[in-house]
């Protein structure tokens, strides 16, 4: 009975592990910066240990087992054990184990590099603001950054506490209420890269995700300069979109859409996902997420749009253009 149990409780964890493992999932040991490489090297020095130690424990249980020696010299035998492998060893291993760690941090300190780009990060329930201040636009959700550049993060959050979590290029730094921490990282190759919200904040914890896209210098100044544009679009869709309730909530620049409690739309339809990594961004799941983000994501502060067919149309054409 009880193997029966241990062999369905192994096959409900197989494909939890297969998932964790899926393409495209993010991975703190498939580094993509230095600071990420630094972990990810001391997750295979803690695995080693680890290993090294177990091994050594169960031969000395199978030897202890095996081998039978009187009572005395048992005693004898066991302090000087306790002494070299209780108290010794184990000193040497945690002290070097810590001192690694240390040395591994400073890869997360301010490098004083004058030609960091500075991004400014909001958290929110349950979305990513994000600011270019010198470039002087915000998006939301998606971090463009160039390769090989340091990117100076500054973290602030609008309501609760989260935390910023981005495995492949850097730790975990916390948004905290009334404060704004900072962090920086580098990306030392092309990629999108998935990041989380670390630090539980409400319903829709689970789908407050980012992406950070690593381009080159070349790309990431094209992007730069179409993100600093207003949006130029027109006709029926616009007016649609002004005349709705989106207008009160959201900002499309060059309109007068003028809303602050969601993202700026300004250029959405560039964008690779919607609700913070919750849809992918196709006109059809945007006319779904307009009609009902509710259904997609509860409790988000999103309400159903009451559109006719044809504005429902209209307004996806129109946020779909925005790139």
């Amino acid at each position: 009975m009880a193997a029966t149990k241990i062999g369905r409780v192994a096959a409900a964890c197989v494909p939890l592990l297969a998932a964790s493992c899926s393409a495209g999932a993010p991975s703190a040991l498939s580094p993509g910066g230095p600071g990420a490489a630094r972990v990810a090297d001391l997750w295979w020095l803690l695995f080693g240990i680890a290993v090294v130690v177990c091994v050594v424990v169960t031969v000395l249980v199978l030897w202890a087992v095996v081998r039978r020696r009187d009572a005395s010299a048992r005693t004898a035998t066991g302090r000087r054990f306790v002494v070299v492998w209780g108290l010794a060893v184990p000193a040497v291993i945690l002290t070097f184990t810590y001192l690694t760690g240390l040395d591994g941090m400073r890869a997360f300190e301010d490098p004083r590099d004058p030609k960091a780009l500075t991004v400014e990060v909001t958290g929110h329930q349950w979305w990513w603001e994000v600011r270019y201040p010198a470039s002087h636009f915000t998006t939301a959700n998606e971090i463009h950054v160039p390769v090989g550049r340091t990117v100076h993060v500054r973290l602030r959050t609008a309501d609760v506490n989260h935390s910023f979590w981005v495995p492949q290029l850097t730790v975990k730094t916390d948004l905290v209420a009334g404060r704004v921490n900072d962090m920086w990282f580098t990306a030392n190759r092309p990629g999108l890269f998935r990041g989380q919200c670390a630090e539980y904040c409400g319903t829709q914890h689970g789908r407050m995700a980012l992406h950070i896209v690593a381009e080159p210098d070349a790309a990431f100044n094209a992007w730069l300069a179409r993100q600093a544009r207003p949006a130029t679009a027109a006709g029926e869709g616009r007016q649609a979109f002004e005349a709705a309730s989106c207008a009160s909530c959201h900002t499309v620049a060059g309109t007068s859409a003028a809303g602050k409690q969601g993202p700026d739309l300004t250029h959405v339809g560039g964008r690779r996902f919607l609700g913070a990594g919750t849809l992918h961004n196709t006109p059809a799941n945007l006319a779904a997420w307009i009609a009902n983000a509710q259904a997609y994501k509860p409790g988000n502060r999103m309400p159903p749009q009451p559109l006719a067919p044809e504005q429902l149309r209209a307004v996806t054409a129109y946020l779909d253009s925005l790139e």
